[in-house]
């Protein structure tokens, strides 16, 4: 059964977007001699990708509007908006909760969450998350749009691997 992971960064103060949306924030404090490249270790056993619609028009219209990043992997757009879907990028009005639970039956890679912080939250509320993969940005924004809300019940986690690089730091954590 496929495994489902997020991947994702954080200020230090637990937000993924500053107050405006923006992520420009999102780097070290710039040394970068240290190059390290958590995300291509973490896409290898990927092949799916699940996002919310904010996170996949920011991909479009800011951090890459030439061409779809995620070319390599099955990407679904969670979204009440009409979309056309290709053959790599499906749009879906349904519960995240529900798609994921369809994709684990499925054959293959992982499941990547992506983002945002809304689909995030009900998979954690359903806890459907097997792996946290956290990378911590040393940047305190005080507000903004936070990873973790109150969640309706705890959830137990081991810590697996920690690297820390450019001043981030990378937190791996499953499910206990």
């Amino acid at each position: 059964m496929k495994k489902v992971k997020l991947f994702i960064a954080m200020s230090l103060d637990g937000y993924i977007a500053d107050s405006s949306g923006n992520i420009d924030w999102l780097r070290g404090h710039g040394n970068e001699n240290e190059n390290i490249d958590s995300y291509s270790e973490f896409v290898k056993e990927i092949d799916t990708v699940i996002m919310g619609w904010n996170t996949y028009h920011q991909i479009v219209t800011e951090l890459s509007p030439i061409e779809w990043v995620y070319s390599d992997f099955m990407s679904y757009v969670i979204t009440s908006k009409e979309h056309l879907s290709s053959e790599k990028i499906h749009f879906l009005n349904t519960k995240p909760s529900e798609l994921v639970q369809r994709l684990k039956e499925k054959d293959g890679k992982d499941i990547w969450i992506c983002g945002g912080a809304k689909l995030i939250q009900e998979l954690v509320d359903e806890d459907l998350i097997d792996s946290y993969y956290i990378t911590v940005i040393p940047t305190i924004l005080g507000s903004g749009i936070r990873l973790f809300n109150n969640t309706k019940h705890e959830i137990k986690l081991k810590l697996i691997k920690t690297k820390s690089y450019n001043g981030m730091t990378d937190l791996v954590y499953e499910r206990r």
